[in-house]
């Protein structure tokens, strides 16, 4: 089967403002004895969620030593579940849930010493950002055939690399342009791909990363 070439351009930015307390993501060591390696949590929680979607985060932590690990959590939203075996935070909050909550604090242990992560979430009705897309039509078949029966596009993002949990169908040949907006503030990356009458898919186009702030 042909597939159809697709090259994404970069888009413009229209982001809402959106205030940080500066604390997102932080992670310090607190040692409390000699003779052992502390563990170490990692992660880059989100800072934001709008209500009655899901919100979840699962940090990154291991010890050097290779000793058991136990999680723990201080000022953790009336919202969210915690899950002390793998520090695991998820929920999905509602209207009455609107605010911040800061100064969260997941930490992990070995026993003798422990690492800190602190970040804020802010829950929220309204979506503060958006991104525009533009991308330049194919006019050739990856065999190097020309490209007679173009359908239209899909636009794919997420927040992580090459991990697209969003799809967006353009049925629309002459469409090479999108707004993607209620985009909480966070990364994006966006990739494309073209398909034509028969369904046939393109592969991915390159990928374009924009930041809603």
């Amino acid at each position: 089967m042909r597939k159809a070439l697709l090259v994404l351009l970069p888009g413009i930015l229209l982001g809402g403002c959106f205030e940080s307390d500066g604390e997102e993501g932080v992670s310090g060591f607190i040692n409390n004895g000699p003779g052992n390696d502390a563990p170490f949590i990692i992660g880059d929680p989100d800072s934001a969620v709008m209500i009655n979607e899901w919100y979840e985060f699962e940090p990154r932590a291991e010890d050097p030593d290779g000793d058991s690990l136990t999680f723990e959590i201080q000022n953790r939203p009336e919202w969210t579940i915690f899950d002390p075996l793998t520090g695991r935070l998820y929920g999905q909050p509602t209207i009455g849930n609107l605010g911040t909550y800061e100064n969260i604090v997941l930490s992990v242990s070995d026993g003798e010493k422990i690492d800190e992560l602190r970040f804020s979430v802010t829950v929220t009705d309204t979506a503060l950002g958006s991104v525009s897309l533009d991308w330049l039509a194919p006019t050739e078949n990856e065999d190097g055939t020309a490209l007679t029966d173009l359908a239209g596009f899909k636009l794919y993002y997420g927040k992580d690399s090459e991990m697209y949990s969003n799809e967006i169908v353009i049925p629309s040949a002459g469409t090479t342009n999108y707004v993607v907006d209620n985009l909480l503030p966070d990364t994006y990356y966006f990739a494309a791909t073209a398909f034509n009458t028969a369904g046939v898919e393109s592969s991915l186009s390159s990928e374009t990363v924009r930041v809603v702030n």
